[in-house]
């Protein structure tokens, strides 16, 4: 089963703050309601493994937050997403409110699933570019490979695609070192 879309009219977040709890993820994204399933397991433990590597890591440097899907990403009225890990700088915590995150974050991770990687892929990491989010990774529990994109000059740049016993570093949490076997378990 594919994400969907819901409607043929311009969805704003007025629109998106009255849906009913269905138990599934919506998110507008350039106006289009998209609804999808919850998440599989593997992508929940994929999930859970990246939280518990980097939260010490923000945590221990007091750098800033990281919060975990569900979490409203509001861009504009007309994008509303629900990144799967997100990450705010220290000195940006304002964006965060008791309900929602009214900005882009500094960092966010994306942990890919058959119902979402063509929106992940195409549809977010556009929108997360336009809204310039420093860095943005990929996470393919399937290949079990991680791609980091790296905003420059207004554009994101594959900085490195990571496998296997590999160690990459992430741009925006300086010093954070991961393995691509840590994250996939």
């Amino acid at each position: 089963m594919s994400a969907t879309t819901t409607t043929s009219r311009l969805t704003t977040y007025d629109d998106y703050r009255h849906l009913p709890d269905d138990g599934k993820q919506h998110q507008i994204i350039e106006g289009e309601l998209y609804m999808t399933p919850a998440p599989t397991t593997v992508h929940q433990r994929v999930l859970l493994n990246l939280f518990r590597l980097i939260d010490p890591f923000v945590n221990d440097n007091r750098s800033g937050e990281i919060l975990i899907a569900p979490i409203d990403v509001i861009l504009s009225m007309t994008n509303v997403v629900q990144p799967d890990l997100v990450y705010v700088a220290q000195e940006r915590l304002n964006i965060i409110t008791k309900k929602n995150i009214v900005d882009a974050p500094d960092f966010i991770v994306e942990v890919l699933s058959e119902n979402t990687e063509t929106i992940d892929r195409q549809k977010k990491m556009a929108l997360y570019e336009k809204h310039k989010v420093k860095e943005y990774w990929i996470v393919d529990p399937s290949e079990k490979t991680i791609e980091q994109f790296v905003l420059k000059e207004n554009s994101f740049h594959l900085r490195a695609t990571i496998s296997g016993n590999q160690n990459f570093s992430s741009v925006v949490l300086e010093k954070l070192t991961l393995a691509a076997d840590d994250i996939f378990g």
